[in-house]
């Protein structure tokens, strides 16, 4: 599996054959057909064996931010999921062609270990009353930010890194786009302002 997952994740799922897989182990195909009846079943092996390590580390990010602010619990945990996410290519996998029990697949495993703890980690910031905007709202943001910026050009495109840029998405969920100069992630922020309806013979707010 070890040989398989370094295949499959540097050269991609669809360009990597059993033959190519024995050739790297050395062996027949038959060896490997005796432990997986087909290429499908390897890849989902290799891909439990993948997401035990992202659930691991996230749990270790989450324990390393307890007791920290929320701002930065929340960015830990982001930084954490897509440096993981990132590293075994799970957007792909899940929007890409092919297999439609695959990308499922892919799709629930991310969904239970990743987007449910961040789902919790949002409800928990509402209930605080750190958090003014629905906490769904906020969980789809940041799901479509993440997984857009892990198959995005944007991090050459601006010379930034992948955790860079997430830094900013949190920020700017959390609070905003506009807000006053020289303000940080760890400083005090106001809360935002929902609008329950539209006038346009107002003058809008900050």
């Amino acid at each position: 599996m070890e040989a398989a997952g370094r295949l499959f994740f540097g050269s991609g799922f669809a360009r990597v054959s059993m033959d190519d897989l024995a050739r790297e182990l050395g062996m027949s195909k038959k060896t490997i057909y005796r432990h997986f009846p087909d290429k499908r079943s390897l890849l989902a092996a290799v891909l439990d064996r993948q997401f035990a390590a992202v659930e691991r580390t996230l749990v270790a990010a989450t324990e390393d931010a307890a007791g920290q602010p929320f701002a930065v619990r929340v960015q830990r945990f982001l930084i954490a999921a897509g440096g993981e996410l990132g590293r075994i290519g799970s957007p792909q996998l899940a929007t890409g062609r092919g297999d439609a029990m695959l990308r499922q697949y892919v799709e629930q495993r991310v969904d239970a270990v990743v987007y449910q703890r961040l789902d919790e980690l949002f409800r928990e910031g509402h209930q605080q009353g750190l958090l003014p905007a629905p906490p769904e709202l906020l969980s789809e943001i940041t799901r479509g930010a993440l997984e857009r910026l892990l198959m995005s050009e944007l991090p050459r495109d601006l010379d930034w890194t992948a955790a860079d840029l997430l830094r900013a998405t949190v920020d700017t969920v959390l609070y905003g786009a506009i807000r006053p100069t020289g303000r940080g992630i760890d400083d005090e922020h106001p809360r935002a302002v929902i609008p329950t309806a539209r006038d346009d013979d107002q003058e809008a707010g900050p």
